[in-house]
């Protein structure tokens, strides 16, 4: 599977914006999906996640009520709707899909800039 992470851009803080993956391999159905970032200097952290079936997601505390992860399974494309964003949102958002039995993530997409001035 390939993902392709898009969407990505600089804002002001308070603004809003929806970044997407695109799927392609298998359906994005098949998979469980997320969002990870990475800001400079920091490590990579969880920021959202949808299971393959759709029925359970969960979200960073840093997010949670700001930023919904949802599917599209015709487009096969998964988004992350970024609300009343914040400087410290401000990171190399990736994408990533793990197999229904995995543990762990193992596929990644390339990453997508969002930057977020005050």
């Amino acid at each position: 599977v390939q993902l392709q992470a898009s969407g990505g851009g600089l804002v002001q803080a308070g603004a809003s914006l929806r970044i997407s993956c695109a799927v392609s391999g298998r359906t994005v159905s098949s998979y469980h999906t997320a969002w990870f970032r990475q800001a400079p200097g920091k490590e990579r952290e969880f920021v959202a996640q949808i299971t393959w079936s759709g029925d359970i997601i969960s979200y960073a505390d840093s997010v949670k009520g700001r930023f919904t992860i949802s599917r599209d399974n015709v487009k096969n494309t998964v988004y992350l709707q970024m609300n009343s964003l914040k400087p410290e949102d401000t990171a190399v958002y990736h994408c990533a899909a793990r197999n229904r039995a995995a543990t762990s993530y193992g596929y990644w997409g390339q990453g997508t800039q969002v930057t977020v001035s005050s």
